[in-house]
């Protein structure tokens, strides 16, 4: 576990406890905001196929998690860690064109 909060820069076990609840929260919040987003446009599990669903599903799961996770993040106090996060995801993915040239230098 020191590990873990050496490399993320952690200062105390109390910061490890809210990062893990705020993951936990935005993960459950983005699948139950998924459903009735897609509902919406009229996508609804029983309707059609669950070749065409799930994959919908989870396409729209990305986008509301990564809004969510700063504004839990914000909300519990840990805005700093959450925002580096996230910057450091969306490079991985090849996302960092979405990020300003002050916060994304190349």
């Amino acid at each position: 576990m020191a590990n873990f909060k050496q490399r993320w820069n952690i200062r105390s076990n109390w910061q490890l406890v809210v990062i893990i609840v705020v993951f936990a929260v935005t993960g459950s919040s983005a699948a139950y905001l998924s459903k009735p987003i897609l509902a919406t446009f009229g996508i609804i599990k029983g309707a059609i196929s669950g070749w065409i669903y799930y994959p919908l599903y989870i396409l729209l799961i990305f986008p509301i998690y990564q809004v969510l996770l700063v504004s839990f993040g914000f909300l519990f106090g840990q805005f700093a860690f959450f925002w580096s996060f996230e910057k450091k995801l969306l490079k991985s993915c090849g996302l960092g064109f979405l990020l300003s040239k002050k916060e994304n230098p190349e």
